[in-house]
């Protein structure tokens, strides 16, 4: 059984709303809602009141079915985010290739909220796990990140000058 069927049985056979649940978890209906559907887990605080609420096991609670089926929705959630993160870094390319070859500085604009879209979705897209094993080598991560701002930098100054002049 999998952990959405649980723990709506366990509310359920203890007649509560989903609601009510949430009430005494200190979250929303809404994350209830999302747990019963199988569309997340909850963090491990509530894992720990929902065993203690219910007086089970948190092992009773998930199963190795469930953490796998976390982890690919996980990564679901992170290649798409992944690929807006590509659009955005296609399309301050072409806003840059427009304002050097169109010589209007106003493409510059789109250019910048390129990168920052780039920049917000590309740190978006990593998975959980993966951020968490990223963090023993953020250095290399941050220092590709600086280089790809400063290329786009670079090409953005440049682009102005050669308008300006």
């Amino acid at each position: 059984m999998k952990f959405g069927e649980k723990i709506k049985n366990l509310r359920k056979d203890n007649n509560m709303t989903q609601e009510t649940l949430a009430e005494k978890l200190f979250v929303t209906r809404t994350a209830v809602s999302k747990w019963e559907t199988d569309k997340g887990l909850p963090g491990i605080d509530s894992l720990k009141l929902i065993a203690d609420l219910f007086h089970v096991s948190i092992d009773e609670l998930v199963s190795d079915e469930d953490i796998k089926t976390q982890h690919h929705l996980e990564n679901k959630r992170a290649k798409s985010l992944y690929f807006v993160a590509i659009v955005f870094l296609a399309i301050t390319v072409l806003f840059t290739l427009l304002t050097f070859f169109l010589n209007n500085t106003y493409f510059v604009i789109g250019t910048v909220a390129g990168v920052v879209g780039y920049f917000v979705f590309a740190l978006l897209a990593k998975p959980r796990d993966k951020r968490l094993s990223a963090r023993k080598v953020i250095l290399p991560y941050i220092i590709a990140r600086i280089v790809l701002l400063a290329i786009i930098v670079i090409t953005i100054v440049t682009t102005l000058i050669k308008l300006n002049s």
